[in-house]
């Protein structure tokens, strides 16, 4: 499948969509790279899931993937970056919630609350 200059384009404006986050992560120093590849499945195929898209994100050496097949190109560019933003901010909600209970279950050691360490998890 040769790549246009609209095709081009088009992954460029959604990767810095996606862009606006990994500034954020890019400011602490981390470095972030992104591949993206589009092809076509099959050449015999007139309808179906004849395009496929795929993205390869490592941020500070964690890998996320989305990858998507659909009818039109453009959606299945449309696809891996909605499956890449979900997958992205879940890991960061995930991070926060792990810190805040652990925050929280300190605190009550702390405070006389609970008589479980929270650094080696035993009473």
């Amino acid at each position: 499948m040769e790549l246009t200059p609209a095709i081009k384009d088009y992954v460029l404006s959604k990767e810095t969509n996606l862009g606006r986050m990994f500034s954020k992560i890019e400011m602490t120093g981390a470095e972030v790279n992104v591949s993206f590849e589009v092809a076509k499945n099959t050449n015999h195929h007139k309808s179906g899931s004849v395009f496929h898209a795929d993205c390869l994100v490592n941020i500070k050496g964690e890998e996320f993937y989305g990858s998507a097949d659909e009818e039109d190109l453009y959606q299945a560019i449309d696809k891996v970056k909605e499956n890449l933003f979900r997958e992205i901010s879940k890991n960061k909600d995930r991070r926060q919630t792990l810190f805040k209970r652990g925050a929280m279950s300190v605190k009550k050691m702390l405070k006389g609350l609970s008589k479980r360490n929270p650094f080696t998890s035993k009473y």
